[in-house]
């Protein structure tokens, strides 16, 4: 096949559009539908661009199409492309109270806890038409899921992602990424009514010398608060990690096991009055929680909405407390 670089001047740009959605569906017959053309059609498309590009670009595997590795990196720069033309011939004019949109939001159930409450409010209020789905946050660094739009925004702490973000916009390096703080977060050490550390003075060697319990969304023992302890050349024993906060407070009310958590949700747990807390006996720096989602996205009036209504949610859940926006 040619290696000769295409014209661009003479490259039919609809050949990028069926490109783009073969791609996506990686079946000719499900893009011919999306694309109301018929398989033939796309079919014919597919082999001109190989043609204008010198490349198989897709080949059968199975039921379906598998992607050469030139696809693979043309498409990203491709659907970019096209989303940028798409919203500057036709920009988004959101009604909420017209629209059916889905978004997905993926959060810790203790931001859930905080947020999605007010924000079904507002939605049902604005926009009754909209629906939302909330995953788990399994990351701290959701960057690949807003990528690949597994989720439209996501919502939690995430210090070493925003720290690369700041460092490679000083830098002058294009940032795909965008975040707004909603609010900062306080940490306190929980336990069950009646433990041992439940009154008298609270030391930090009591602290270490207790068996703990860790929400941890990779599982991982090892956390912001260890991070912390390691500053003052200390360490505690983590002896069981959970990926819920909702888990973590049933655990430590029957157990002896500490753990750490957000002070808001533990009024939203429903067992509160099974619970005590106790302040840190160090300091941990401030828990930022974000909202973080692609650039792509900055020019979607459905998304600005998404946002906004986030914010305000936020605001709602912590009136009176620190709430901090962009």
């Amino acid at each position: 096949m040619s290696t000769t670089a295409p014209n661009f001047r003479t490259l039919d740009l609809n050949l990028l559009r069926v490109f783009d959605e073969v791609m996506a569906e990686r079946s000719l017959t499900r893009a011919a539908r999306n694309l109301s053309l018929t398989q033939p059609a796309v079919s014919n498309a597919l082999r001109r661009l190989r043609d204008a590009l010198g490349d198989e670009l897709v080949r059968r595997s199975g039921q379906g199409m598998e992607p050469t590795p030139r696809a693979l990196v043309l498409w990203p720069a491709v659907r970019e492309a096209l989303r940028q033309l798409q919203q500057s011939l036709a920009p988004s004019n959101f009604e909420p109270a017209e629209a059916d949109n889905t978004f997905v939001l993926a959060m810790a159930d203790a931001t859930a806890a905080a947020l999605i409450p007010g924000l079904v409010d507002i939605v049902e209020t604005e926009a009754p038409g909209i629906s939302l789905r909330v995953v788990p946050l399994t990351t701290r660094d959701p960057r690949k899921l807003l990528e690949e739009e597994t989720v439209d925004l996501a919502v939690g702490f995430f210090p070493a992602m925003l720290a690369d973000l700041t460092a490679r916009a000083q830098v002058g390096k294009n940032v795909a990424f965008a975040h707004q703080r909603l609010y900062d977060g306080q940490y306190v050490c929980v336990m069950r009514s009646g433990h041992p550390l439940a009154s008298g003075a609270f030391t930090l060697n009591r602290f270490c010398a207790a068996r703990h319990l860790l929400v941890s969304f990779s599982g991982r023992p090892y956390g912001f608060i260890d991070e912390s302890l390691a500053h003052l050349k200390r360490d505690r024993r983590v002896v069981l990690t959970v990926n819920q906060f909702f888990t973590a407070g049933r655990v430590v009310a029957n157990s002896n096991l500490l753990t750490v958590l957000p002070k808001h949700f533990v009024g939203v747990t429903g067992i509160a009055d099974e619970l005590v807390q106790r302040e840190l006996p160090f300091d941990v720096p401030a828990v930022h929680v974000d909202a973080v989602w692609h650039r792509r996205m900055e020019h979607s009036g459905a998304h600005a909405w998404l946002r906004h209504a986030i914010a305000r949610s936020g605001g709602q859940a912590f009136e009176g407390e620190t709430m901090l926006s962009e």
